[in-house]
């Protein structure tokens, strides 16, 4: 059999080497994309398949290093993402940055409900970790991530109706406090 013909028999395969590599990801969208590409490198390396060789044993090979792979490039991420985080996490806030934050967020902070209240307080403006906050909480990281995440589009909402056209601007040197203050 010819090698073309032999790779092209393989996508008929397509199910039994889907399952292979669903077993070793957690990813269905991963699995589609690793079988996808291992496909491609079997185009590439065609010529490497010898005549007396099992086509469906050289793919298996084939496979079992695009999923190698892919656990090596996800390690990789991961280690450039810690890094980066590690980075992030020395840079302190200047003085100057400190005060542009609009005062705004103080006089909102108790019209939210309250469990936003204390996300936003304990997570954005004390520095505290989600993961440090949700163990505090009594909460999974899934549900502490979502609350934080309404909480901000909550302060957004009534930031946006109390400051109004600073908020859209980044509340860079905040007035309406002030405004809001001498009323």
């Amino acid at each position: 059999m010819h090698a073309a013909e032999s790779i092209s028999n393989l996508v008929l395969q397509r199910k039994e080497f889907l399952r292979f590599v669903q077993r070793r990801v957690a990813s269905p969208a991963f699995a589609e994309d690793i079988l996808q590409s291992a496909y491609a490198r079997a185009v590439e390396q065609s010529s490497s398949l010898r005549l007396q060789e099992s086509a469906q044993a050289w793919f298996y090979r084939i496979l079992r290093n695009a999923v190698i792979d892919y656990y090596r490039h996800r390690s990789a991420e991961d280690r450039a993402l810690e890094l980066w985080a590690r980075d992030l996490s020395e840079i302190a806030p200047d003085q100057q940055t400190e005060e542009i934050v609009c005062e705004c967020i103080e006089q909102i902070l108790p019209t939210l409900k309250p469990s936003y209240s204390e996300i936003l307080r304990e997570v954005d403006l004390a520095d505290q970790s989600l993961e440090v906050f949700s163990r505090k909480s009594g909460i999974t990281n899934g549900n502490a991530a979502v609350r934080i995440h309404r909480a901000r589009q909550a302060l957004k909402k009534q930031l946006l109706l109390i400051c109004s056209l600073c908020a859209r601007h980044g509340c860079v040197n905040c007035t309406c406090t002030k405004t809001q203050s001498s009323n």
